[in-house]
């Protein structure tokens, strides 16, 4: 299937490729029953989703009586130990994505993870959910240093170099997914069924798909030029 448009396409990882709430909520309540704070809700916890584990933990601790920095020196890294550990106790592929990542892969499509989450942790729960083969390359939001991790362009552009160049689109829910997408230069597609911290219409994808049926479908119609 050589006439597939997209040679790469990158995936972010939580509220994307993986339904990841169950665990990233545990290891938020962790850090706030440390400090004896009140417990949040799961649709509270995912629009704070998005920009890492330390981002998190800051707008968890606002939303729960008020930012402190050195309670924040305490709890984040226990927060990333409890995470660590628990990184794939629920979390799970959204409906359809196993098939979609099939359908890519015998259209010869090289695939890709560039993520906000720490690259170890990354690396750790793809592993343990059995999923390392099917990509090339994970790229977390530390493997580019301090200050480059999505909405920059720089994660996608290593991801493009290390899976041998080519024709890109990106897979996200997030405006940081998008933004970093459109910063590289390729188009991208979002997930209504992520982790929306806004509408799905504000973040300025160039498609949305509502399930991963819909995957190649859609990057097949993005791939045609515009007449």
């Amino acid at each position: 299937m050589a006439d597939f448009p997209f040679d790469i396409v990158g995936f972010d990882l939580d509220g994307t490729l993986l339904d990841t709430s169950a665990d990233l909520l545990g290891a938020t309540n962790h850090a706030l029953d440390l400090a004896g704070r009140p417990r949040l809700e799961m649709a509270a916890v995912m629009t704070m989703v998005g920009r890492g584990a330390k981002h998190m933990l800051e707008q968890a601790l606002e939303a729960s009586g008020g930012y402190d920095e050195a309670l924040m020196a305490r709890l984040y890294p226990a927060l990333l130990e409890w995470y660590r550990d628990h990184v794939s106790d629920h979390s799970k592929p959204f409906p359809g994505m196993i098939e979609a990542l099939d359908a890519l892969a015998a259209r010869g499509v090289t695939l890709a993870i560039v993520t906000n989450k720490f690259e170890y942790l990354a690396v750790k729960l793809i592993e343990e959910l059995g999923l390392s083969a099917r990509f090339a390359t994970i790229i977390g939001g530390d493997t580019m240093g301090k200050g480059n991790a999505k909405p920059s362009a720089l994660p996608i552009q290593e991801m493009i170099r290390r899976c041998g160049g080519g024709r890109t689109a990106f897979v996200g829910d997030s405006i940081y997914d998008t933004l970093a997408a459109k910063n590289a230069g390729v188009p991208s597609v979002a997930v209504s069924f992520g982790f929306l911290s806004q509408p799905i219409e504000e973040l300025g994808a160039d498609a949305v798909i509502d399930s991963y049926a819909e995957l190649v479908p859609v990057l097949e119609r993005l791939g045609v030029p515009a007449v």
